[in-house]
């Protein structure tokens, strides 16, 4: 009964009730964002989804590693296609690689959603940030951005015996041949830069700037933010256009 009182003698308890909350959700966001808003293009047809520092697999990464976690994306992409107000699907890429089995699983939900994807590499697509980008309908990598291609690794407890050679021969025969059928690069071609040695300093491998990936076959063409988002509306239109009934 008091409440009720106090109601019609202030109407505007909850509103200051949600002010005083708007503090906290204001810093979450900071924490979050880095700033107190985003712009966000209404009803955009075009979704970005971004994929950067490390891609975190099936183990936890420490808190002051910055992650991206594929559980969290592959909802995402199924939402993608699912949405039909969607029409195409950026990828934007800056990433030191990660978990193997979980790059390759983001890579096949990429490359087999039937909405036009296109990637763009920006700082780097190292590791198995190189299937993800090949993972598109069309790629593109800054002028100043690197892929480093490297064999695969293992982390933790690694038995010695002949059978922990041929599952990470066959681990790197998945990323090889993912690789090469979603791209120019020959497997020859790659398997070279995957094994060179004396161009990395603590690793066998090589580190790819942007021309030398387009001149590879390995990403399509030298580009940023405008030229995918010219790539992705072209590709849409080509798309509606094929759609429609001829009568």
């Amino acid at each position: 009964m008091n409440n009720e009182t106090d109601k019609k003698e202030n109407p505007n308890q909850d509103q200051n009730q949600g002010d005083k909350q708007n503090p906290s959700a204001l810093v979450q966001k900071i924490q979050q964002l880095g700033s107190s808003n985003v712009a966000q293009a209404p009803d955009s047809n075009i979704h970005v989804l971004t994929i950067i520092g490390q891609v975190e697999g099936h183990v936890q990464l420490p808190p002051q590693n910055k992650t991206t976690k594929y559980e969290h994306l592959l909802p995402q992409l199924i939402a993608v296609e699912q949405n039909p107000k969607i029409e195409g699907l950026i990828i934007l890429l800056n990433t030191v690689g990660g978990d193997v089995e979980a790059g390759l699983a983001l890579a096949e939900m990429i490359s087999s959603i039937s909405k036009p994807t296109v990637s763009i590499v920006l700082g780097g697509g190292h590791s198995i940030g190189v299937p993800i980008a090949v993972a598109a309908d069309h790629s593109y990598i800054a002028p100043t951005a690197t892929m480093t291609i490297h064999p695969v690794r293992l982390n933790g407890l690694v038995i010695g015996v002949p059978q922990t050679f041929e599952y990470l021969d066959k681990m790197q025969d998945r990323v090889i041949n993912y690789v090469t059928s979603h791209s120019n690069i020959e497997e020859e071609k790659f398997k070279d830069l995957m094994f060179a040695k004396g161009n990395l300093t603590r690793d066998i491998g090589t580190n790819v700037v942007g021309t030398e990936a387009v001149e590879y076959g390995l990403i399509d063409g030298i580009g940023g933010v405008k030229e995918a988002m010219e790539k992705v509306n072209e590709m849409i239109g080509d798309n509606n256009i094929g759609n429609q009934v001829i009568q």
